[in-house]
């Protein structure tokens, strides 16, 4: 499975992508929201945990992740396609728009010296400087690039519900997930039912 920091940063990556792009979800027609309501999306679906960026959201800085929320769907429904050259493809384009690069920081409570009580380093790929919207697009297409290049791709899904397009990142023990939700997975398994129930009768 994917280590902690990686399977925080996919999930992130799901968040923004079925926070701030179009489509359908649990049946129903989704807008995302714009303008003045994006912000507020935006924080609602990142983490306040989420890394060492400042996190100041202004409308720039949203547009930029809704944007990268457009990029990122599209790697997950190109692993859903089993269209892997797709998926490589747009994920570089995201590693080289954000500026992604390896970079070690101290977590919280850190500091100089030699001593063993002090805080691990935690790998970042952002630089110190960058905004919090350049900063969270270069760790999102990072974790997308471990798992499109790793033998998990496979874990990055698209809901299988009828009338749903939302994403998810699969980490059942099993990898037996094809739902977005708890709610589309009943949904799915009602209409079912009633389709044999017709059938019968």
């Amino acid at each position: 499975m994917f280590d902690s920091h990686v399977a925080v940063l996919l999930d992130h990556a799901a968040a923004l992508v079925n926070a701030l792009t179009d489509g359908q979800a649990r049946g129903r027609p989704y807008a995302a929201p714009r303008g003045a309501e994006l912000p507020a999306a935006v924080d609602a679906a990142v983490s306040h945990t989420a890394g060492s960026l400042p996190r100041t959201i202004d409308a720039a800085q949203a547009e930029y992740l809704a944007a990268t929320a457009r990029s990122m769907r599209e790697v997950f429904q190109a692993v859903q396609d089993d269209r892997p050259d797709d998926a490589a493809a747009t994920v570089n384009r995201l590693l080289r728009d954000s500026g992604a690069r390896p970079r070690l920081d101290r977590t919280a409570g850190g500091g100089g010296g030699g001593g063993g009580a002090e805080a691990p380093w935690q790998l970042h790929f952002h630089g110190a400087d960058d905004s919090f919207a350049a900063g969270h697009s270069a760790a999102c297409a990072t974790g997308l690039a471990l798992a499109v290049a790793g033998s998990l791709t496979g874990r990055l899904g698209v809901c299988r519900a009828d009338r749903c397009d939302r994403v998810y990142v699969d980490t059942s023990r099993n990898a037996a997930r094809q739902f977005c939700s708890t709610a589309c997975q009943n949904r799915t398994k009602a209409a079912a039912f009633r389709a044999r129930k017709e059938a019968e009768g």
